[in-house]
């Protein structure tokens, strides 16, 4: 028992360092100790449940190692994360150890392999979503490992994570047998060969570039944030707006920057929104102002409406409130981009049409919360001089898929703009950073962050971070950003490791079926 416990601990350990701010090197042989485990349990009801055990509190302590500051926000958040990490990776695991002792290595490996990739893409598109474990995740602080991610996304980081441990779990068991060795050392130094020089020799092309001021408040989001009032908040942003250069040509400021209401066909008419535009409509008349807003849209009486949309005893109408990216220039336009990757238990209630009697159960963190709208459009702001850029808000950074929306719409620049500050100083704001050089990386493109607090600054499409504010600052930042008008590989085609996954670990399934079946009616040997 204390063997199988050091090996669980050592397997914990090496799955967290990526996530830790360490490295995600680790991470190719973190699955090793585990299925080392494994070899010492056969078939059988008792060992079937020791075995399940030990992978319950290897992936557990996995997940808790690194997700547990949600609890700063929501208690049950943090349990559900690693309750729900623990049985769905757990029980793929448990799969993949039923198979390998029933049918040959190859069938079982290629089980394990698109099974795991398949419940991280299940977990990335379906209606309780929480991709932060995903395996190709551990490499954001690692971006001249991952060049490639310009190729495969970060599926392809989880695919070279899980082959590379099936070979190292090979040599491991039998270490003498030199010949064994060469497939992991194959399989881990040739991507990794292939990064270090794309990133040396990536070259990010002329295009134009943007000046592009960030700015974080630094207000705390539980005891100033949505108790100060809006035109005081404003007027720090304006202070803050003011330290940009006169020839700037963005202002990014942080979600929910405006929170005072918003009604969408009435936004240039909101005090707040005219106090932002005459800020800069004298001293850098060319700038765009990005900023988080709360917005609301009304429905007429005769309009439909969808499943989101609320209404009251006090009204006789159906609205949607959103949380949205505002673009405001100097005239009377303003253009939204709606948040639609909405935080489970926060912002949305999966499978709403089914479980909308349960919308209580949703956590109120004191600002905007309920089930929020969302859209099917990534809008992308375009300026008179041709530059475009998308800005994403919050959660929705973490979806690589979703970011290359933005540039599929044209979009030659990215922005995060999020509150990080529910978490508290913890690995969580750090880990939600990182996460966007990822992001640089598989569409190519300069991201400039800004937080409310946490971190905000800028990221070259290498995925380099070339400038930050931290934890519990006040103050903007300032960079030219080059834009870029190439569409990578992994942008044109998305998530297609996870699809393609999928459909492999179905079929490997029907495949042991049918190999079962036969072999019970003597057809095989």
């Amino acid at each position: 028992m204390r063997k199988h416990l050091l090996l669980s601990l050592l397997s914990a350990l090496m799955l967290s360092a990526g996530w830790l701010s360490l490295s995600g090197i680790p991470l190719l042989g973190a699955l090793v100790p585990l299925l080392l485990i494994a070899d010492d349990y056969g078939t059988g009801r008792r060992p079937f449940w020791k075995l399940a055990g030990w992978t319950a509190l290897t992936l557990g302590l996995w997940s808790a190692a690194t997700t547990w500051w949600i609890w700063y926000a929501a208690a049950i958040g943090a349990v559900l994360s690693v309750l729900i990490t623990a049985g769905l990776m757990g029980g793929l695991f448990m799969l993949w150890h039923g198979i390998s002792l029933r049918a040959g290595r190859p069938l079982s490996c290629t089980v394990l392999v698109s099974g795991w990739i398949a419940c991280e893409y299940l977990y990335t598109v379906g209606q309780v979503s929480f991709p932060w474990l995903t395996l190709g995740n551990g490499f954001a602080c690692d971006p001249w490992l991952v060049q490639w991610y310009e190729y495969t996304g970060v599926f392809g980081g989880s695919l070279w994570v899980l082959v590379a441990n099936l070979c190292l779990y090979r040599a491991v068991k039998a270490p003498r047998q030199f010949r064994r060795w060469i497939a992991p050392a194959a399989v881990i130094l040739l991507p990794a060969l292939f990064s270090v020089v794309r990133y040396l020799t990536y070259d990010p092309g002329n295009g134009p570039e943007a000046t592009v001021t960030v700015v974080q408040p630094n207000i705390d989001p539980y005891n100033e944030k949505f108790d100060v009032a809006q035109a005081d908040q404003t007027a720090l942003l304006i202070r803050l707006a003011e330290e940009a250069p006169a020839d700037v040509d963005y202002i990014v400021m942080p979600e929910t920057a405006i929170d005072d209401h918003l009604w969408e066909g009435a936004l240039e008419y909101s005090a707040s929104v005219e106090a932002l535009r005459n800020a800069v409509r004298t001293r850098c008349p060319q700038a765009r102002i990005i900023a988080g807003a709360t917005t609301f849209r009304r429905y007429e009486a005769l309009e439909p409406h969808p499943a989101t949309a609320r209404t009251n005893d006090n009204i006789n109408y159906w609205y949607d409130v959103y949380n949205s990216a505002m673009e405001v220039d100097t005239s009377r336009r303003v253009e939204i981009h709606h948040k639609s990757k909405l935080v489970v238990g926060v912002e949305k209630m999966p499978y709403y049409e089914v479980l909308k009697h349960l919308e209580f159960l949703i956590v109120d963190l004191g600002g905007i919360s309920g089930q929020l709208g969302t859209d099917s459009v990534r809008k992308v702001f375009v300026r008179p001089d041709g530059l475009k850029a998308g800005a994403a808000i919050c959660f929705e950074s973490v979806y690589g898929e979703y970011m290359t929306e933005f540039v599929r719409g044209g979009a030659g620049l990215l922005f995060v703009i999020t509150n990080d500050g529910w978490w508290g100083d913890t690995p969580g704001h750090r880990q939600h950073f990182s996460f966007s050089r990822l992001r640089a990386i598989e569409t190519r493109r300069s991201i400039a962050r800004s937080a409310n607090t946490g971190i905000s600054g800028f990221i070259t499409p290498r995925g380099d971070v070339v400038g930050t504010l931290g934890w519990d600052r006040r103050g903007t930042l300032t960079e030219r950003l080059r834009t870029n008008d190439m569409i990578t590989f992994y942008t044109r085609y998305g998530d297609y490791i996870g699809r393609l996954s999928s459909y492999v670990f179905l079929l490997s399934l029907l495949y042991f079926v049918a190999y079962r079946t036969r072999r019970r009616n003597h057809l095989v040997p």
